[in-house]
């Protein structure tokens, strides 16, 4: 009487913790090149700490919108789920 349907879907989880252990990996790189790279280029053009802090958010931000599309990119390479 409750059979289930047949478009129910299930998590793959082999899948998903592929994906959020390659996310970790890169966002350390990623994060880490932006709070480098604003502190390096707050030096090189003499921005003084607030320098630094304004481009390490911005880096930061961009960062953000890397590891999104990463991570977007990766759920159409390994679904997180499956139909069945």
């Amino acid at each position: 009487m409750n059979a289930p349907s047949s478009s129910s879907r299930r998590i793959v989880w082999p899948s998903v913790i592929t994906v959020i252990s390659a996310a970790i990996l890169i966002g350390a790189e990623v994060f880490g090149a932006a709070f480098a790279g604003g502190w390096a280029l707050a030096i090189l053009f003499g921005l003084g700490d607030q320098g630094a802090h304004i481009l390490q958010a911005v880096l930061f931000a961009l960062g953000v919108l890397v590891m999104t599309a990463f991570i977007r990119g990766a759920q159409r390479i390994e679904p997180f789920t499956k139909r069945g």
